[in-house]
């Protein structure tokens, strides 16, 4: 699954530590752009709904989050 493309409003979590842009691994985005076929614009929110930040990501950085259960490959 690391290869699959992302969509349009994905829910993803963070792969690797960004302390640039104040964010580690594990936090939840969702994306709101894709630039590319392999990188997106990811909005990190806190827990009032406030921009944490809006940032550039490559899809190795980023896990897509599944909210149905899937057979596993």
């Amino acid at each position: 699954m690391p290869n699959t493309p992302l969509k349009l409003l994905d829910v993803v979590a963070l792969l690797v530590d960004k302390p640039e842009e104040r964010l580690v691994a594990g936090q939840v985005g969702t994306v709101v752009e894709l630039l590319s076929p392999d990188v997106y614009e990811v909005e990190f929110l806190d827990s009032k709904g406030h921009t944490i930040t809006v940032t550039e990501l490559k899809r190795a950085e980023l896990l897509l989050l599944q909210h149905e259960p899937m057979m596993a490959a």
